[in-house]
């Protein structure tokens, strides 16, 4: 066989994405992932498009909530342990990202990448036949009294400066979009523009077969190095043989950063471990995306059920899970929602990878122009599936970027 254009590192829904995007601009390409489409976090996100989610996790009001929320090792945010020494490097870049001024800088470069991947998402939707799969019905976030609204305000007068629609409701208000909340919670707010999918798996094995379609090749390999050649560069794979092809995209997701070291890249990026409970579509009427934003997790309706899930464990890729966090937020689930149905759940956990100021890592490897970095997206591969796919063709193709994506350097740490 020969050498494709582009080898692209991950099957996850940005590397699929990306590979799409580039056969769109003649390109032939090659998948590789060591165990298929959709086998990450990909297939167990809440499916949300949270296109009004501008604001890095790194901020001064997470700042001021870690360290009560670190107290309770199944709450928000956790480090197991075993872990906290590893994590202690990123842990300080997180928290110098935290600045103000950062913040300002990490938002308004989300802000322009959010933009663009909504303008992109529909025709993209359209060109591979996933438009029906798309959900707009908004999301609401609930507030256990009127001083939790009261502080949520900077970020929401964030989000106005952004052009962001979204409306502050009280129990009445709240009532009417998703009935059967507890009455502890007593104000919320509600973004029309959240967008979700009908399942992030069936989505992302979609994106896969259309690809196939199209003539691209996905290979169940595990990649261990890239090497630049005179004019390409080898993938050196489990097997011990090596492919090659003129560019490399590296969306390995939370695997991407072992991959680049062998570039002699050092990318800080960590794992957030995300935990779910996906229970039976009639466990409960929702009708929209409600996220209990003080405690850390989100209840999704997808076509394959009702998905209970979210919360930070910073506890890298080899730690064994921790369950007991799917079983904390069911709980507060059943709490928060008198009437959910928790029998019969299926429990999951995944790998989400970030880096410290909340921005992924787009561009070109220092080690060669040859490899382009697509990972570290955070909560947001999905949201940013296709603004990211736009900008990695566009590098491919030696474009100009659509947009500024310094900020997104990979060499920026």
């Amino acid at each position: 066989m020969a050498s494709p254009d582009v080898i692209v590192i991950g099957a996850g829904v940005v590397g699929l994405s990306a590979a799409i995007a580039a056969q769109g601009r003649g390109l032939s390409i090659v998948v590789l992932d060591k165990t298929g489409p959709a086998a990450g976090a990909s297939a167990g996100n809440a499916g949300a498009f949270a296109f009004t989610d501008i604001l890095p996790l790194a901020s001064p009001g997470i700042l001021r909530k870690a360290p009560k929320w670190l107290l309770d090792p199944l709450g928000p945010l956790s480090v197991p342990p075993a872990y906290a020494l590893r994590i202690a490097p990123w842990m300080f870049r997180f928290w110098r990202a935290c600045s103000p001024a950062r913040v300002a800088h990490s938002t308004a470069a989300q802000t322009a990448l959010m933009d663009l991947s909504k303008a992109e998402l529909e025709p993209f939707l359209q060109e591979t036949g996933t438009f029906g799969m798309l959900r707009k019905d908004g999301n609401l976030q609930v507030y256990e009294g009127k001083a939790e609204l009261d502080a949520s305000q900077p970020g929401w007068q964030a989000r106005a400066e952004h052009g962001i629609a979204f409306h502050h409701l009280d129990a009445a208000g709240m009532a009417e979009i998703q009935p059967g909340l507890a009455p502890r919670f007593t104000h919320g707010t509600f973004t029309p523009g959240w967008y979700s999918i009908a399942d992030p798996q069936s989505y992302t094995l979609a994106l896969a077969e259309h690809f196939r379609a199209r003539g691209g090749i996905i290979e169940r390999l595990e990649v261990q190095s890239l090497q630049p050649l005179d004019g390409s560069v080898a993938v050196h794979v489990r097997d011990g043989h090596s492919r090659q092809a003129a560019q490399v995209v590296l969306a390995a997701g939370a695997f991407s950063h072992r991959i680049a070291q062998s570039l002699g890249e050092r990318i800080p990026l960590e794992t957030e471990r995300g935990y779910n409970t996906t229970l039976p579509p009639d466990a409960f009427d929702l009708r929209t995306q409600v996220t209990f934003g003080g405690h850390g997790f989100v209840v999704s309706r997808l076509s394959t059920g009702i998905r209970v899930g979210g919360a930070v464990e910073l506890g890298g890729l080899d730690l064994p899970p921790n369950f007991r966090r799917s079983e904390a937020m069911l709980a507060r689930a059943r709490a928060f929602l008198p009437g959910l149905k928790p029998d019969d759940g299926v429990q999951w956990m995944g790998f989400r990878p970030s880096l410290p100021d909340s921005l992924p890592a787009i561009g070109r490897a220092r080690a060669t122009p040859r490899v382009v970095y697509a990972f570290g997206h955070g909560h947001l591969g999905l949201t940013q599936s296709a603004g990211t796919a736009r900008l990695v063709a566009d590098l491919l193709t030696d474009r100009p970027p659509v947009i500024d994506i310094a900020s997104f350097s990979p060499q920026r740490f």
